[in-house]
């Protein structure tokens, strides 16, 4: 008897939902409007045109295009954080003749995010191992950290970028592979495949793809309406105006440090992010340049908005 009462309740529970969405019929379904994004015949990239004509260049681009133009939320922090930092890796880039798009290997790497920490322990904006780091004059220490040093870190990158450059005949391809691959492993498969530039290389899919998620980088940061991306001056993130403090000594307590130069202890560690640890020893006598944000700068209402790249917003 108990299991008939089950089975009448079950049956009138059920009759009770409403119809799901593959009951409907076909006419009556409402389905978000996906979009692919178009893909150019060619492109620039590091000053170089490369054609998309050929079928495995245009699909690897597809990929890549659009899984980032359908990772908003990513996508949408990687361009409200280039406004903050791209005006002060820009002009690093030119003094050292390296590219603008190179930008967008940055991008690529950490989505911009100061603290990026890999798990193969590839740290900072652009994801330096810490033996390559010193070997291209950043200090890695406990204390110190300066693969978080925005301004060093640029141009670390730079010089490691060039000597690759050099090695590679001027193929920006083949040096992108290299970043995400490591030189001597692109050096090794150009020989042993008999290719003369890295699209031409069958290389593991994570550096495969890897110049693609460049150059679908740049697409989008160059235009990002086109790929359905919409943003208003004040969403963006905007450079902060510092007073620069040289510390040539020890300081004994980075807490009682920043509350002596009018900051607390989370500003002095978030616009320093290249401090490590809650002291700084230095016995070597180093002199290094401390950031300490004006009240204006911090401040949304009181703070100046440029906007680096006018096509990254809509009025």
């Amino acid at each position: 008897m108990k299991k008939i009462i089950h089975t009448i309740l079950f049956a009138a529970a059920l009759a009770a939902v409403p119809a799901t969405h593959a009951q409907q019929p076909a006419s009556s379904r409402i389905f978000s409007r996906v979009v692919n994004p178009d893909i150019p015949s060619s492109m620039t990239l590091c000053g170089k045109n490369v054609s998309l004509d050929r079928t495995d260049m245009y699909e690897r681009l597809d990929r890549e295009l659009t899984s980032m133009a359908y990772t908003h939320g990513n996508t949408l922090l990687t361009i409200k954080r280039a406004n903050k930092f791209f005006p002060v890796m820009a002009p690093i880039l030119k003094s050292n003749g390296v590219p603008q798009d190179i930008l967008y290997l940055a991008c690529v790497e950490s989505s911009l995010n100061p603290r990026a920490l890999s798990p193969a322990k590839a740290d900072g904006i652009w994801q330096f191992m810490p033996a390559t780091a010193r070997q291209y004059g950043l200090e890695v220490s406990d204390e110190v950290d300066e693969r978080y040093n925005l301004e060093k870190a640029t141009a670390a990158a730079c010089r490691y970028l060039k000597n690759s450059l050099s090695k590679y005949g001027g193929n920006w391809s083949s040096v992108l592979a290299s970043y995400n691959g490591g030189p001597a492993r692109i050096s090794s498969e150009l020989g042993n495949q008999q290719a003369e530039n890295a699209f031409d290389l069958y290389l593991t899919d994570e550096t495969s793809r890897y110049m693609f998620r460049v150059m679908a980088m740049k697409l989008i940061m160059e235009n990002p309406a086109a790929y359905g991306f919409g943003l208003r001056t004040h969403q963006l993130y905007f450079p902060q105006e510092y007073k620069e403090v040289k510390v040539s000594g020890s300081v004994a307590d980075w807490a009682s440090w920043a509350k002596e130069h009018g900051i607390s202890y989370r500003q002095l560690r978030d616009d320093n992010p290249w401090i490590r640890a809650r002291k700084l020893t230095n016995k070597s006598g180093k002199t290094y340049t401390v950031k300490v944000a004006t009240a204006a700068s911090t401040s949304r209402a009181k703070q100046k908005r440029p906007v680096f790249n006018s096509n990254w917003v809509r009025e």
